[in-house]
């Protein structure tokens, strides 16, 4: 099976949400689940479909999570260092187009969020940021068209 890099942080994050459905979610489900069946007839019981229902989704994420985590290859960011952009690096970027700066942190795949400035590695803007220095010039195929960005730093944090 393939490894999937990620952060610390996102390690943490994902084992956190594993405790909090183990936990505390199963239990309250299987509480509810019990409290539907004392009500009677279960092929008319909305509340226990319902509750079989989240059971199903929360066994599911539970899977997901433990499979990810079995998988996950821990990148120590503190031991990263160097001018060209991997896994790990904080890129800040110049639009040659409109002159906006923007600032994303390459990360996992489970672990990307936009809005906050963390993109997955196997992003079309990751990609063609790999391996480039500052001063480089990246051209990414955008849905709205190809962009093309300058790299005004590189670091590790």
């Amino acid at each position: 099976m393939e490894k999937i890099p990620m952060t610390a942080q996102g390690f943490a994050q994902l084992n956190d949400e594993l405790k909090q459905r183990t936990s505390i979610e199963r239990p309250r489900i299987i509480d509810a689940i019990s409290e539907a069946r004392a009500h009677g007839d279960l092929s008319e019981n909305a509340e226990y479909h319902a509750a079989k229902e989240q059971q199903s989704l929360n066994e599911g994420r539970i899977h997901e999570l433990e499979e990810k985590l079995g998988r996950a290859e821990v990148i120590d960011l503190t031991k990263l260092s160097g001018d060209t952009v991997k896994f790990g690096a904080t890129v800040s970027l110049v639009d040659e187009d409109t002159d906006e700066e923007k600032k994303y942190m390459i990360v996992g795949d489970v672990e990307a969020d936009a809005k906050n400035g963390r993109i997955s590695i196997s992003s079309p803007i990751a990609r063609a940021l790999i391996g480039k220095e500052v001063g480089d010039s990246v051209e990414v195929a955008a849905p709205g068209g190809a962009r093309a960005f300058e790299i005004l730093k590189v670091e590790f944090i």
